[in-house]
């Protein structure tokens, strides 16, 4: 086991924070303190929201950990994105629905080279729903272990969520756990397993990024 520090705060949320503040501090100066009050509300919100928790994280290679804190809200068999080319074959797919009080910060699942990144415009469903993987707009990452393994995480916008943001790249090397992106505001996360993978969370559990265990490959 190895343990990944993190910033308190991701560094997009460094101008929400910024921001807040200097106006709690201007509406309280200027029209008092009892003024202010909603405003801090607003301050707490944006730390818990774009908070960056450190998580230890499991050092097995074949161990695929969540990409997101959020509710196992699906399990099934399913086609990766038709943007990313990677044909019609049904793999396991596991969705973790994020709500606006979880930290919204993605992490790798799995280490190994990042082969693609596809961003793919679309709608903004509830992102709780099933057909937001296919309709929702997404950001599509194919990491591949040093096994050969193919894994693919996919951002994906909600109802309220519309700014997804990704800093990896085709051509990089990431480690399991790294944190690499977040979506504003809730928002949901699809992992693809390679076919033969041991599934081992379950439908209606609350995972940790970086740290719960998703499942196991070939």
């Amino acid at each position: 086991m190895s343990s990944y520090p993190h910033p308190i705060i991701a560094r997009e949320g460094w101008p929400f924070l910024i921001a807040s503040v200097a106006l709690a501090l201007a509406i309280g100066w200027l029209a008092g303190w009892w003024w202010s009050a909603p405003v801090w509300l607003w301050v707490l919100f944006v730390l818990q929201f774009f908070r960056d928790p450190a998580r230890t994280v499991p050092g097995d290679r074949r161990t695929v950990v969540a990409p997101a804190d959020g509710l196992v809200c699906l399990i099934e068999e399913a086609a990766v994105p038709p943007e990313l080319g990677r044909g019609s074959e049904l793999v396991p797919r596991i969705s973790i629905f994020l709500s606006l009080l979880d930290a919204h910060v993605q992490r790798a699942p799995v280490g190994g080279e990042v082969l693609a990144v596809e961003h793919r415009p679309g709608s903004f469903h509830s992102a709780d729903l099933a057909e937001a993987s296919a309709d929702n707009e997404r950001n599509s990452v194919v990491i591949r272990t040093p096994e050969g393994h193919e894994v693919v995480v996919v951002q994906i916008a909600g109802l309220i969520a519309r700014r997804i943001i990704c800093d990896i790249h085709p051509g990089q090397s990431v480690k399991i756990g790294d944190t690499y992106g977040l979506i504003r505001f809730g928002s949901r996360l699809d992992t693809y397993l390679p076919a033969g993978s041991e599934v081992l969370i379950e439908l209606g559990q609350h995972s940790l990024a970086g740290e719960t265990v998703l499942a196991r490959l070939p």
